[in-house]
């Protein structure tokens, strides 16, 4: 086992991780926290108040040249033109069949010419590999990972709590938080008000020490992934991966077919049919905790699952036959070996009371 903690990378914050006392484990091949204090209160702090995520070793890829804007536009799902310079865009790369290579947030840092693209950590290489392999004469993709941090901070008083002005969602901006020059991305992962904090890696631990100090709570992988279930947000390599398409998942809405791109065609032909499977959020109604890969008797599997720190049952997602994808119907989850009922439900699971 030692010889496989050397294997695993690390984090520019992995001291002070180890130093509050984390439970590290290996999560696409880096050493990561599922938790400090615990899953439950660190959901809640940010369900409630203000959490700290580090997400360094999400990639970040850069895409550069006179090109640069028609080149990504061949190749990710939503429409560029959408956004300008200031602004971010989530999105899909597809590939020729309109399977999910990954999905990504992109950032226009100065458009046409220069674009981030903020890629899944266990996708980074392969997305790397891709962009280089369709790269061409005016454009130049960079992987400039190594010389960030990004830190998630999230709740509804994540953007109090480190003094800034407020901001519409997915926009950008450069500034400072307590001295260190930050890139201030209003994105997250939890349903939550918050913004996602790019610094210089040698900035990460100043940058950690400051936002702990405003009072946020730090978090680990483990409510990381029990809060965007509660939202319904997709986990690439559970609920979408290369083999499953962007309009079964319930993410038709990202992508713009009426313009070219990677495994369009496949993606028109799936919108024009309809799709025979459908990515469902679903709740149990008896005691039991989902978990990816049980069998759905009605035939599908779940994808993702969890117990719900705010709802107090267990919850999940999974691929249904569109027969059985409409909220309300019931089917039955195999719960190591035991039938256990539950009840397709609307997405999000989970909604903030005031806008219940």
């Amino acid at each position: 086992s030692n010889r496989m903690a050397q294997t695993l990378l690390r984090t520019p914050l992995h001291a002070r991780h180890v130093a509050s006392g984390a439970r590290m484990v290996p999560f696409a091949g880096w050493e990561m926290p599922v938790q400090y204090e615990g899953v439950i209160a660190e959901h809640r702090a940010v369900r409630n108040d203000c959490g700290v995520f580090d997400v360094s070793h999400m990639g970040e890829l850069e895409v550069e040249g006179a090109g640069a804007k028609d080149f990504l536009q061949q190749l990710l799902a939503n429409d560029l033109d959408r956004i300008g310079t200031g602004e971010a865009q989530y999105t899909i790369l597809t590939n020729d069949r309109g399977g999910i290579i990954d999905d990504v947030i992109v950032y226009a840092l100065d458009a046409p010419t220069t674009y981030l693209v903020i890629a899944n950590a266990s996708n980074r290489d392969a997305d790397f590999a891709w962009l280089k392999e369709h790269e061409s004469g005016d454009v130049e993709v960079t992987d400039r990972s190594n010389h960030f941090a990004l830190l998630a901070v999230q709740g509804p008083r994540s953007i109090e709590r480190l003094g800034l002005p407020d901001a519409e969602p997915f926009t950008w901006q450069r500034g400072e938080i307590d001295g260190i020059a930050v890139t201030i991305n209003r994105t997250g992962y939890t349903g939550e008000r918050g913004c996602e904090i790019l610094a210089a890696a040698a900035d990460a631990e100043a940058l950690w020490d400051a936002v702990v100090a405003r009072g946020a709570t730090p978090c680990g992988l483990g409510a990381r992934d029990t809060l965007r279930l509660e939202v319904c947000y997709p986990l690439h390599g559970n609920d979408i991966t290369p083999e499953t398409d962007a309009i079964s998942a319930g993410l038709g809405w990202l992508c713009a077919l009426d313009k070219e791109f990677t495994g369009v065609e496949e993606l028109r032909r799936i919108k024009a049919d309809g799709p025979t499977r459908k990515l469902v959020a679903f709740a149990m109604e008896e005691k039991a905790v989902p978990r990816q890969g049980m069998a759905i008797a009605e035939g599908g599997e779940v994808t993702s699952g969890s117990h719900s720190p705010c709802l107090d049952v267990g919850i999940g997602m999974g691929y249904l036959d569109v027969a059985h994808a409409s909220p309300g119907t019931g089917i039955t989850i195999d719960v190591r070996g035991r039938p256990r009922r539950a009840k397709v439900v609307k997405k999000p699971i989970y909604k903030r009371e005031e806008n219940a």
